[in-house]
């Protein structure tokens, strides 16, 4: 069980059991009520997911609510309770351990087909079908909400019944107040209805819709005109996935009716959805589209989702601990180490360690210097605060430069989230080559020169450096270029991706070509050509197949 971090945790000590018998061991998440802590449970020596909510104001009346709905849900798509409990201070509710992560994980990262995501869809739809038995309404059915286990096979956990609806009272909400997250909130609650099965199910219907086409039907717009587009209702999903199978968006459709009454029944909608993506019609004997995510348990798929974040944290550390001398090797070997661990444990934690690194080696050099780049660091730190774990995807620049292949980086960075991200990657990896070159004495990548001092004085002033920064950057157009470059050309890639079969191919050629007139030898050239034809051939068979 996991939650999404959004605050700090509470952080309960690990001396002491809690409820007498569970040792919390490390942070899961937090979320608005409270926080989720990997403990073991030493009567049974079962890992469980405990979560803790404080005794105070309307977080404890949801900690009640939600486990009371823990006791009557029985279901496989449900994250079971063992135990509830309380102190003076906390509510206790220790749930089964499941490892894995939320859809909302899985949609930035691209990891779900059209296959895996109708699965979802109908798994949180089974769970929805027990809990409306049940009397139970959720209120807050959202991708962040839905765990998928590690597992070969598609495998959900319905999270959070914290805002949920017992027997059609609610006794919680104040009047006026419409519970849940507004991007999933059904038309009939903004307008001041109870929350019904119904309401569930669109929630579910936003959801899938999301996943099929991959942008929120009613984001991307003013804050304050959602509501209305909301009760204005979703654009036919066909109107953004031209080939998906009629039955499919047909049922995402009817799930997304204004008409709460025009609405199938969970249990109805999740046998819709299974059978849906069945050959039958002529458009329905398209192939799904198919991303390129192995399974959850394929090696791929823990490389890069679990050790290259860590992998990343430790290299960045040891370049920014010593690019300048300060720091013996055996502090450096710490802090590499000490970023890598602090990624595994949170890659928020892992994001600011390693970013920390050369603050101290830099301020050793000039204050102003080590002022400069902390400001640069916490904005860094707060434009890949939802996406930590490819906070670095950067370090890429100098590794590549040094086998003459920055030509490769937009490629490299695709793992961050969003064109803006993976921009900022793209430009700050080529500029940090440029850095790491000159520190080193080497010669520049792209302007084949050696650097030139910058001449910043242990006492120049914030601005003094910054300009100094600015004029030596300003001598090498190339090399701006080069950065502008990369940049637009990582924030493209998935738009052009999708636009033509031979988008990659020609953004590819342009960069090689470019590397090439760099300087590029005769091997990295080869590397160039191989790995963008490669990209090139596989985005050409992913577009065939959507």
């Amino acid at each position: 069980m996991a939650l999404p971090v959004s605050s700090v945790a509470i952080a309960p000590s690990t001396q002491e059991l809690v409820l007498g018998r569970y040792r919390p061991m490390r942070p899961l998440g937090s979320g608005g009520s409270g926080s989720v802590w990997l403990a073991l449970d030493e009567r049974t020596g079962l890992d469980v997911a405990l979560k803790i909510i404080p005794r105070e104001g309307k977080a404890a009346a949801r900690a009640e609510r939600e486990a009371l709905a823990a006791r009557r849900l029985r279901h496989d798509r449900c994250v079971r309770a063992y135990d509830v409990g309380h102190d003076a201070s906390h509510v206790y509710i220790a749930y089964e351990y499941v490892p894995g992560r939320t859809v909302r994980e899985a949609l930035r990262t691209g990891a779900l087909t059209d296959a895996d995501a109708v699965e979802v869809a109908a798994q949180v739809l089974d769970a929805l079908a027990h809990a409306h038995r049940a009397g139970i309404v959720h209120r807050d059915v959202k991708p962040s909400n839905v765990l998928l286990e590690d597992r070969d096979e598609i495998a959900v956990r319905l999270l959070d019944f914290g805002l949920a609806q017992f027997d059609g009272a609610d006794t919680l909400t104040a009047v006026g107040d419409v519970p849940g997250t507004l991007a999933y909130i059904a038309p009939e609650r903004l307008a001041g209805a109870d929350a019904t099965p119904e309401s569930d199910v669109w929630s579910v219907g936003v959801l899938l819709w999301e996943a099929l086409a991959e942008r929120h039907p009613f984001w991307g717009m003013p804050l304050q005109e959602v509501a209305r587009a909301i009760q204005a209702g979703a654009p036919p999903l066909v109107s953004e996935r031209k080939h998906l199978p009629r039955r499919l968006t047909a049922a995402v459709d009817g799930a997304l009716e204004t008409d709460p009454g025009a609405r199938p029944r969970a249990s109805d909608l999740a046998t819709q959805l299974r059978t849906s993506l069945r050959t039958s019609p002529a458009r329905d004997t398209r192939a799904p589209r198919q991303k390129p995510a192995p399974s959850f348990d394929a090696p791929a798929y823990i490389v890069t989702r679990r050790v290259a974040p860590i992998a990343l944290a430790v290299v960045a550390a040891a370049l920014g601990a010593t690019l300048l001398p300060f720091w013996p090797p055996a502090l450096v070997v710490a802090i590499a180490l000490g970023a890598g661990l602090a990624t595994w444990l949170d890659p928020r934690l892992g994001l600011t360690v390693a970013l920390a690194a050369p603050i101290l080696p830099l301020g050793n050099y000039a204050e102003s210097a080590a002022l400069l780049y902390a400001a640069l660091a916490l904005a860094w730190l707060a434009l890949f605060w939802r996406d930590a774990r490819w906070g670095l995807l950067f370090v890429s620049g100098p590794l590549l430069a040094g086998a003459g292949l920055l030509a490769l980086v937009p490629l490299a960075v695709q793992l961050a989230s969003g064109a803006v991200r993976r921009a900022a990657q793209a430009g700050l990896a080529v500029l940090a080559a440029l850095f790491v070159a000159g520190v080193t004495g080497e010669r520049l990548p792209i302007v084949n020169r050696p650097a030139e001092a910058l001449g910043i004085g242990p006492l120049d002033p914030v601005t003094d450096t910054a300009l100094t920064v600015w004029d030596a950057l300003s001598a090498y157009p190339a090399a701006l270029g080069a950065v502008a470059l990369a940049a637009v050309a990582a924030a493209i890639l998935p738009w052009v991706r999708r636009r033509s079969p031979y988008g990659v191919a020609a953004i590819g050629v342009g960069l090689t070509a470019a590397g090439i007139a760099a300087g590029a030898g005769v091997a990295s050239a080869f590397v160039l050509v191989l790995v963008w034809t490669i990209a090139a051939a596989v985005a050409a068979g992913l577009r065939r197949r959507s």
